[in-house]
């Protein structure tokens, strides 16, 4: 990847609801080459999609958390391990789960909306996951902000 079309992915990752006009004007690089090489990250997978970024706390979901957790050796064998991380994606309030190395297997985000939220999603919707031994969990304190 050349640098026009770095430049074009770094304004569309603060902003994706940018046109193509906003950002060669940003960029500096023609309106149409903007255009043709939009198109064809977008051909190639290198974007995927398009998103938001939404403000957990205005929405009432005050508390992020990091759940580790172990899977059982049976589940981690075959088409098993990737069902249960579709079924932990589809779980209310899971922002990501990632198979993860060392002591636990996986990492889950969530945001809940306070501790006793926070205690269902952990003890209801993930450990009656099939295939989830046990978890750790972990409050985040702060967020960071990438600017």
């Amino acid at each position: 990847m050349d640098q026009k079309s770095e430049r074009i992915l770094e304004v569309l990752k603060e902003n994706s609801k940018l046109s193509s006009r906003e950002i060669s004007r940003k960029t500096k690089i023609p309106l149409t080459t903007v255009h043709h090489r939009i198109k064809k990250l977008e051909k190639d997978g290198v974007i995927e999609k398009y998103s938001v970024k939404v403000n957990n706390k205005k929405i009432g979901l005050d508390l992020c958390a990091f759940i580790m957790a172990s899977v059982s050796p049976a589940t981690k064998k075959g088409a098993a391990w990737h069902k249960m991380t579709e079924k932990i994606l589809k779980s209310d309030f899971v922002e990501s789960a990632d198979v993860i190395t060392g002591e636990k297997d996986l990492i889950i985000k969530v945001r809940a909306k306070n501790v006793d939220h926070l205690n269902n999603v952990v003890g209801h919707q993930l450990r009656s996951i099939e295939g989830i031994e046990d978890t750790l969990t972990m409050v985040v304190l702060e967020e960071g902000k990438k600017e």
